[in-house]
């Protein structure tokens, strides 16, 4: 660490930085368990879709519950503002570039409709899926209640920083001991990036901890502001504040990598990292079934005065079941995600997510080019 009197500065490692080790014995790929637990709630596998307007629909979220994933729909966003919410959506993605955040801008400022909280969340439990949403903080005490009501399974509280002690000149805001008690459902509370935070966090009684800040590939808000910790660093010191809590509590809260996450390599680095799950964006909007038709953006983009995030092609690569399960077309890693989870886990001898966690993770700043020189010019071997 670099310290003198006026600042402090610490090195700090992303998903390329690392590698994970093999581990001195190995198992079959068939043999291991990729199960997340919330709550009640059990998940076959730790992949969470985020909750994002070109995302999570309620039929994206009913087709990944089949699939034994959980995606996150947006109370905020056009799902809950608009009855046909595909029109605001094919606005937004035939917009022009020049024109985008305007656009995001006024198709934001229709008013919620409580009415449509319902309807969308009784479409997705009418199919017997399990049904997560999310709120900013702001909204939590408004909105929770109908959703909840509603017959909403998990509840998650996002924002870009999120803290157990916020100051404000304002009325009373959300304080997490106290809101939990006035609920029955669990509690997910994010983004935070450090030990101290999630451990504060933790004390309150939530459920879950989402963590990153600024790496989505739709966000800039570490442009816009300069704030944000690489995710490798971020997950390795939230998920020792979960170790902390755990061992003096016995609550075992789990610990959900948010963003970054491009391919199998990045997905398998945040499980060895600590993390219980991700919560994937960007590589979902690249699916069939995803409403913004190979377009994503961040949820901090229609902000009226300070816009954090861009709407980006990202394309449409293929089925959500192939970008999950297979079978993949492409060599580059993002296609079959549980079959690259189950690879690794074999590899490093873990037969479940938490043995994932006393894996051996490497310093390694040449292991995307060592030996790719053929791949990354673009020619094959002779």
């Amino acid at each position: 660490m670099i310290e003198n009197k006026h600042n402090r500065l610490s090195p700090a490692y992303g998903f390329d930085d690392i590698s994970i080790a093999p581990g001195s014995f190995t198992i079959n790929p068939d043999q291991t368990q990729t199960t997340l637990v919330i709550g009640e709630h059990k998940f076959e596998i730790p992949i969470i879709a985020s909750a994002m307007d070109a995302i999570v629909s309620t039929s994206f979220a009913m087709k990944l519950g089949d699939l034994g994933g959980l995606a996150v729909l947006n109370l905020e966003g056009v799902m809950s503002r608009y009855p046909n919410p595909q029109e605001a959506i094919d606005k937004i993605i035939t917009s022009r570039p020049e024109d985008v955040i305007p656009v995001f801008q006024d198709i934001y400022s229709h008013p919620i409709n409580n009415n449509l909280i319902g309807d969308r969340i009784s479409e997705i439990k009418n199919k017997g899926i399990t049904c997560a949403v999310s709120v900013t903080p702001a909204n939590t005490k408004r909105l929770s209640p109908l959703a909840i009501e509603a017959g909403a399974d998990i509840l998650c509280v996002q924002s870009t920083v999120t803290t157990a002690r916020h100051e404000s000149k304002s009325i009373k805001g959300l304080v997490f001991n106290e809101f939990l008690k006035t609920i029955n459902v669990p509690v997910i509370v994010g983004n935070c990036v450090s030990y101290e935070t999630t451990l504060e966090l933790m004390e309150t009684g939530i459920d879950g901890i989402l963590v990153g800040v600024g790496p989505g590939a739709a966000c800039t808000t570490r442009e816009v502001t300069g704030v944000g910790v690489p995710q490798v660093t971020a997950t390795l010191d939230c998920s020792s504040a979960r170790n902390e809590y755990h061992k003096r509590t016995g609550k075992y809260v789990p610990i959900i990598t948010d963003g970054g996450i491009r391919n199998g390599g990045d997905l398998c680095k945040a499980i060895a990292s600590g993390a219980d799950a991700v919560m994937i964006g960007t590589p979902f909007a690249q699916s069939n079934e995803a409403p913004g038709g190979g377009y994503n953006w961040g949820m901090a983009s229609p902000h009226p005065a300070l816009p954090r995030g861009t709407r980006i092609d990202v394309g449409v690569k293929g089925s959500l079941e192939q970008i999950l399960f297979g079978p993949s077309s492409i060599t580059n890693g993002t296609m079959n995600l549980v079959g690259a989870l189950k690879a690794c886990m074999g590899m490093v001898g873990a037969y479940t997510i938490q043995d994932m966690h006393r894996t051996n993770l490497v310093l390694a700043p040449s292991i995307k080019t060592e030996g790719k020189h053929l791949q990354h010019s673009g020619h094959g071997a002779p």
